[in-house]
């Protein structure tokens, strides 16, 4: 079996924070990547990842999320695959001295009927632009456009807990979509739902962010031939691709016992939220537990061949990180495992 293991924020965000790994022991982690190859390359979100893995190009400046995500979740919505969708979701914006900061739904939680109202009213103040927003959960909500708009965009993990006058649209139609955003936050300042989640010391939804847009790609054709995870977009790259994907499992020990053979795509995405967050003690103890409970099985199934291959790819906002190792690499016993901290020299 060949194994990749896609691990967002494995490793702190902030290089100038060292102090984050004090007595924590991650012995299978280190050990893997001590004796491991490394590359490095740019840095990407995990959208622009699985894009680039899947083959699939940017549309006039964006990743086409949004048709890729519905043809799983909402196929009647798409009358044809040349329609324009784009992801349009409710986020919180807060003023911080000459920043404006984004957080998005890990920070809040919004029900089915405040997403609901919100959406109506909106809806009601946009047709003017051709816009409709459309609900398919209450933090992830939809456009479908009669034009592709002449935008760049970026993706919402990428601009989530950042500055966000350094990502707003650009393009020759970037005025007009800038205005729009400046609309909907005024329509929301005061909204009913606002001042209901204020007063119960809630988060505010006071904007949306535009993201994701493009066309249902006309193919999809996937490297892996079994998938693992709980991410949206994985499984609905799956799903296009007709390759099998499975809910990730708790711990790999079921899974590596199958004798399925193969490339498989593991996508452990649970640190990433805490990271951006800068969630400091449940970054630390989630890291622990994939030690033990996901690295530890996984560098036992590599010194018995059960995976002959592996990638271990770490993504941060300043690089992105390929260790790659196979049985012959944990012999190299000149390469004593090192402290994560070490792996952070590529951020500096």
């Amino acid at each position: 079996m060949k194994l990749t293991l896609l691990v967002p924020s494995l490793l702190w965000p902030d290089p100038q924070q060292p102090e984050i790994y004090h007595d924590l022991q991650l012995p299978s982690i280190t050990t893997l990547l001590s004796k491991s190859q490394n590359l490095t390359r740019p840095p990407q979100d995990i959208e622009a990842w699985l894009c680039t893995a899947f083959d699939i190009p940017k549309q006039s400046g964006n990743w086409p999320v949004a048709p890729i995500l519905l043809r799983k979740y909402a196929p009647s919505w798409m009358k044809t695959d040349q329609e324009f969708w784009m992801r349009a979701d409710p986020v919180h914006l807060r003023i911080e001295q000459n920043h404006i900061m984004l957080a998005d739904h890990q920070a809040f939680q919004i029900s089915e009927s405040e997403s609901a109202s919100i959406m109506t009213d909106l809806n009601h103040h946009l047709k003017n632009n051709d816009l409709e927003l459309n609900l398919l959960k209450p933090e992830q909500w939809y456009v479908r456009l009669p034009d592709a708009p002449e935008i760049q965009t970026h993706t919402l993990s990428e601009v989530t807990c950042k500055n966000i006058n350094q990502y707003l649209p650009t393009g020759t139609a970037n005025a007009k979509w800038r205005k729009i955003f400046n609309e909907i936050q005024m329509l929301l300042h005061e909204h009913p739902v606002n001042l209901a989640r204020e007063s119960r010391g809630e988060l505010p939804i006071n904007s949306i962010w535009f993201w994701g847009g493009g066309t249902m790609p006309p193919s999809i054709k996937s490297p892996f031939t079994h998938i693992w995870s709980q991410h949206d977009l994985t499984q609905s790259l799956a799903a296009a691709s007709n390759t099998p994907h499975f809910v990730l499992p708790d711990h790999p020990e079921k899974w590596l016992q199958t004798g399925l053979t193969g490339h498989h795509l593991v996508v452990l995405n649970d640190l990433h939220g805490k990271a951006k967050y800068r969630d400091a003690y449940h970054w630390r103890e989630r890291l622990k537990y994939l030690d033990t409970h996901w690295f530890h099985p996984i560098l036992t199934a590599l010194g018995n061949k059960t995976v002959e291959h592996l990638t271990i790819t770490v993504l941060s906002d300043l690089v992105t990180q390929d260790f790659t190792l196979t049985r012959s690499s944990l012999w190299k016993v000149w390469l004593r495992p090192k402290p994560l901290t070490s792996f952070m020299s590529h951020y500096l």
